[in-house]
């Protein structure tokens, strides 16, 4: 039973405990932002209470997030074959590392599941029985009661000695990755990341009278932006490197993620040799910081519905900003990793089988015609670059043969 069938009368109650959270964490927020100089707190810090608070966060609730009857939608529920679809390329780069056992799939933002689960059901699908022997699945979620979930979905899938049990690092929030994974044991294997990076928290700035400036979140009846000298050199260090500077306009906002070195130092802490595979919608610093998004990338999703006010219903609300894949690909290098490709999820799809995944689900005798058609509608939605088909597909190897590859570049 999704949330929107349930009875009006139940369906008010839960609002209005909703609501309740809300405000308790709004009244958190502001305590914070009474008791910091200034009277003001850096955007990051806003959205990581806003997500991950640890009672009150819009990732800690029991509620499903990327549902129908949810707030979005991932490519994962869409349809599981996209997961058997990426399954082909995770045997791939099993073949290319000569076939390691043990091999670990390390996937950031697990949620309950669904992905994982759909890839090993892919590795069955294809024949891969060595593959499903070797894989050791290991979860990395922020929310305990999905990782409880999780576990239950292995059991029923009889896929559970292919989970490895969770550490305290795994149910980490995103910023706790500063934090060294001493339990981590370096591995073998492939570090997956389906839209984690989009919702890691982000620092906001504003370009005014040729320098760079920090928006910070104050409370004015209300949460609100005001502008100051940014709390950390690393976010003008951040856009130099990107080489975007000068290429800013007057007035312009602009979302830079900080984040995303803390989260690859955990990466290359667990990940001794294998590949990087991160999906997200993002662009090339000079893309994602030009002059089609002066207004920056932040957004906020409930209902299905975008929410332009990134303040609204904090812990109701999901907060994401583009990801910058320029970075993503400097910041891996630096650490050891070696830039394979940066396509479009369209064009990795494609090339990897969805066509054959396709033609397989055909010729199933159990296949519905309502299931070929969810089946369908999933693929339009993975292609169709006005929805999943524009998101970026990054790959990059650590310790591995990359001697004949070159970045490819996303049409």
């Amino acid at each position: 039973m999704t949330r929107h069938s349930l009875p009006p009368a139940d369906r008010a109650a839960a609002n209005l405990a909703a609501a309740g959270r809300s405000a308790e964490l709004v009244g958190l927020i502001r305590g914070e932002i009474d008791r910091a100089a200034e009277y003001r707190i850096p955007f990051s810090r806003f959205m990581e209470l806003a997500l991950y608070e640890p009672r009150l966060g819009y990732y800690r609730q029991t509620a499903d997030r990327p549902t129908d009857g949810g707030d979005f939608l991932t490519a994962p529920e869409t349809h599981a074959i996209f997961g058997w679809t990426i399954a082909r390329r995770i045997e791939s780069m099993w073949h290319e590392m000569g076939r390691p056992r043990p091999f670990s799939l390390i996937e950031y933002g697990a949620g309950s599941g669904t992905l994982a689960l759909s890839i090993l059901d892919g590795f069955r699908r294809h024949g891969s029985t060595d593959l499903l022997e070797a894989v050791r699945y290991a979860p990395i979620e922020s929310n305990p009661k999905r990782l409880a979930d999780l576990g239950r979905r292995f059991g029923e899938a009889e896929l559970a000695a292919a989970l490895v049990p969770a550490t305290p690092s795994d149910a980490a929030t995103p910023s706790d990755a500063a934090t060294p994974s001493d339990a981590a044991t370096l591995t073998v294997g492939v570090v997956l990341a389906n839209e984690f990076l989009d919702a890691l928290p982000v620092h906001r700035s504003v370009f005014r009278g040729g320098k760079l400036l920090e928006l910070y979140v104050v409370w004015r009846n209300g949460f609100a932006a005001t502008a100051a000298e940014p709390s950390t050199p690393e976010l003008a260090a951040r856009l130099a490197d990107d080489g975007v500077t000068a290429q800013l306009e007057e007035g312009q906002v602009v979302e830079i993620c900080l984040g995303l070195e803390l989260w690859l130092d955990d990466v290359a802490r667990r990940l001794a040799r294998g590949y990087l595979l991160a999906i997200d919608y993002g662009y090339d610093a000079a893309d994602l910081y030009g002059r089609r998004r002066l207004a920056g990338t932040l957004l906020g999703y409930r209902g299905h519905r975008v929410v332009d006010n990134p303040f609204a219903d904090p812990g109701l609300t999901d907060l994401t900003a583009h990801v910058d894949f320029t970075a993503v690909q400097r910041l891996a290098e630096r650490r050891g990793f070696v830039a394979r490709s940066l396509s479009t999820q369209q064009e990795f799809l494609v090339a990897v089988g969805l066509e054959q995944e396709l033609r397989a689900l055909q010729a199933s005798p159990d296949l519905t015609l309502a299931d070929y058609a969810r089946a369908r509608s999933g693929i339009v939605r993975m292609l169709d670059p006005r929805h999943m088909g524009r998101f970026r597909v990054f790959i990059a190897g650590r310790d591995v043969d990359l001697a004949t590859a070159a970045l490819t570049r996303p049409r």
